[in-house]
């Protein structure tokens, strides 16, 4: 009680303290300076064949390795321009899972003992049911929405957190080291993703969502306590709940073996009964992006909101995004509270009556799905909060869809800015954390003095998905691009760079084939035309057709002769008279077609209503035998620029089971369904598998 009583008293303070000087004033200095042109920036395309992108991690030489949904991690070469696979997991994927976050190792390259640790986040298949093709109109890997906890428990997963070594090129997977598994909920959606990053001292955070479905809740809180209801539809068994690892912001320091210990200063002490000591932040809905400032401690959290448009005084708050700056640990109130001053209304699901507001200075989780504390810290008050329309208190965040993410605070260094190819971001921006909105496709700057200034608003970042500075002061950041649940058309890795120093833009290369697919030998004609230098330079070319590292044409034109199956990025690589470089690349089939994927069943402008039985028809033309049991077809309930999906199915005909997602108005609200159909072919004998997909979006009947 002694323990609990002192966390309770910490956490009150930090409520006491006045709100971080980021978000303080929404008034512009007369004294600030001004924000560099943006014409003295240029944006650099480093991969624009990425996959379904999720995270990013720069290494010390300014190598970029990303992850991709379905398990693949990519590796960016910048001296040569190339994009190889660095490792492919085998992964569970139903709604949001799949391999998730990346990072390196804080001492990753440094000292006399090399440290080459690649962390991962990623969900092991275990033997979670899946879909079975041979029974069209019953879907297996869909968790029940009722049942007894029998019913529940095949469905019992995790998502891991594990260590791999890196070797050179590639990540080794036989190396690994499990750290940590977090519990989730299998075949029901949503929010189980997750960040990684360290502070100073070596500590690693990894952020989790609450893994809880919100579709049920009319746009509030999902707290539904019915006995025969699956446990996935109460958040207070996850985020609420001190005993549990979702919903939360975990802190531990990994030992040389892979186990951990606890540092001091989390929000519960090793030992307090009905607690989980790895805790340091709690009551998190959907913390997607977190960022750590080393220099200063400081941990910036973005967190996800429910979907309500409007407040509700029997329900609570409209659906508020919120970025935080956390210096000790807290709880941040969810699901009773959206910030401390604006509580959710208890709801009993059942009967449908509504009861009083949670008290966000004292909340109690009296929820039977409950494992740990009745009382609760009291709930500390973000730095920035805003919702669908313009906010009072910050009118610079615009107005749109809620995606808040943390980004990272720029550490000034002299000599990233120094020489002919120095990309390094000025010092305007030297301490200033950044934020991004997925939903509003824009980067903000959160400045000390509180001011909210506009960064780079003449170029695109499109559905920005993960952002940070590289070791040269650059900007890498990873484009998810308007889709669903696939590798979009506008989805890309890119870097930022800042050339008001040198006033030496990059080289924008264009690469062209006379045919990218046939049988070996392949003889294929390369074309550099459509190639350009904004500053009129003298360009080198290099051109790399087979992807083995080496240069095998330096003429802006060029043929190559394929002698042997694979699929090859032939990569052109283009520099300038100063040495500023960029690449890019022609995907070469040789030996197998890619797989033509359509979506016969559903058409778009088929009549559709939410809660309809959806049935589909996927037709795969292919060169090789087709596999029914391969094709996927994911349902995504498509929300203003974002989706979560709900289900997969497989075969190459069955049935999807639609949901009407309370808390939406079909009517008003911006709600598709969204249908992806998707299958890779089997490949072998030299053949790589190809995947090919096709997407339908229907809209509701009005």
């Amino acid at each position: 009680m002694r323990a609990r009583t002192a966390i309770a008293a910490m956490t009150a303070a930090a409520i006491l303290m006045p709100a971080a000087a980021y978000a303080g004033s929404t008034t512009v200095s007369t004294g600030a300076a001004a924000p560099p042109p943006d014409d003295q920036f240029q944006k650099v395309t480093l991969n624009d064949n990425p996959g379904e992108p999720m995270d990013l991690a720069v290494l010390p030489d300014s190598r970029v390795l990303h992850t991709t949904r379905k398990g693949e991690v990519w590796l960016h070469d910048p001296k040569t321009g190339l994009n190889t696979q660095a490792a492919q997991l085998d992964v569970y994927q139903h709604d949001e899972e799949g391999l998730q976050s990346i990072a390196l190792s804080p001492g990753f390259g440094k000292g006399s003992k090399k440290d080459d640790w690649v962390y991962l986040y990623y969900s092991p298949p275990l033997d979670t049911p899946i879909d079975d093709p041979a029974t069209p109109d019953v879907n297996e890997g869909d968790a029940p929405l009722t049942g007894a906890p029998a019913d529940f428990a095949p469905f019992k997963g995790l998502i891991r957190l594990s260590r791999f070594r890196f070797a050179g090129a590639s990540i080794d997977l036989r190396t690994e080291q499990r750290i940590l598994d977090v519990p989730v909920d299998r075949g029901i959606c949503c929010h189980v993703g997750g960040d990684i990053v360290f502070d100073a001292a070596g500590n690693l955070y990894l952020s989790t969502g609450d893994d809880t479905n919100p579709f049920a809740s009319d746009g509030y809180a999902p707290i539904d306590e019915r006995a025969d209801r699956n446990p996935a539809f109460d958040a207070q068994r996850s985020a609420g709940n001190t005993n549990d690892l979702r919903g939360k912001i975990l802190r531990v320091s990994v030992r040389e073996n892979g186990s951990y210990t606890i540092p001091r200063g989390n929000l519960f002490r090793p030992g307090t009964a009905g607690t989980r000591p790895e805790i340091y932040a709690m009551g998190l809905r959907n913390p997607f992006r977190i960022e750590l400032n080393r220099a200063t401690g400081e941990l910036y959290v973005g967190d996800y909101s429910p979907d309500a448009r409007e407040p509700d005084p029997a329900r609570g708050p409209s659906g508020t995004g919120k970025w935080t700056v956390i210096r000790r640990a807290a709880n941040y109130g969810w699901p009773y509270c959206a910030t401390a001053r604006l509580p959710y209304v208890d709801y009993d699901f059942a009967t449908g009556a509504s009861g009083a507001a949670f008290t966000c200075a004292a909340p109690v989780n009296e929820s039977p799905h409950n494992t740990g504390l009745r009382r609760l810290p009291p709930v500390a008050q973000p730095d920035v909060w805003y919702s669908y329309g313009q906010s009072a208190e910050f009118p610079q965040l615009g107005t749109g869809g809620i995606g808040p993410m943390a980004g990272p605070a720029y550490a000034f260094d002299p000599g990233d800015t120094r020489g002919r190819t120095a990309v390094g971001w000025p010092k305007y921006f030297d301490g200033v954390p950044l934020f991004y909105e997925w939903t509003r496709d824009y980067v903000k700057a959160f400045h000390r003095d509180g001011r909210i200034e506009d960064v780079l608003p003449s170029f695109v970042f499109d559905n920005p998905m993960d952002m940070e500075f590289g070791p040269d002061g650059a900007l890498y950041v990873l484009e998810y691009g308007d889709g669903f649940f696939q590798e979009n058309p506008d989805a890309q890795l890119a870097r930022f760079d800042y050339i008001g120093n040198t006033g030496n833009h990059t080289p924008i290369p264009a690469a062209a084939a006379s045919v990218t697919a046939g049988l070996a030998p392949l003889t294929v004609q390369f074309t550099s035309a459509g190639t350009t230098d904004p500053d009129g330079d003298r360009l080198r070319y290099a051109w790399d057709f087979d992807a083995d590292g080496r240069v095998d044409s330096r003429s802006p034109q060029a043929s190559y002769t394929y002698r042997r199956n694979g699929l090859f990025n032939a990569t052109l690589r283009v520099t300038d008279s100063a040495g500023m470089s960029a690449a890019t690349s022609v995907r070469i089939v040789v030996g197998n077609a890619a797989p033509v994927v359509e979506l016969v069943r559903p058409a778009a402008g088929t009549p559709f209503t939410f809660g309809d039985v959806v049935e589909f028809e996927v037709r795969i033309t292919d060169d090789q035998p087709v596999d029914c049991a391969n094709v996927t077809v994911d349902y995504v309930l498509g929300h203003d620029d974002h989706g979560h999906p709900q289900t997969t199915a497989r075969g190459c005909t069955g049935s999807i089971q639609t949901t009407e997602p309370s808390g939406h108005d079909p009517e008003t609200d911006d709600l598709t369904g969204v249908f992806v159909a998707g299958y890779t072919d089997p490949g072998g004998a030299g053949l790589p598998p190809l995947t090919g997909s096709d997407e339908v979006v229907l809209q509701p009947t009005r």
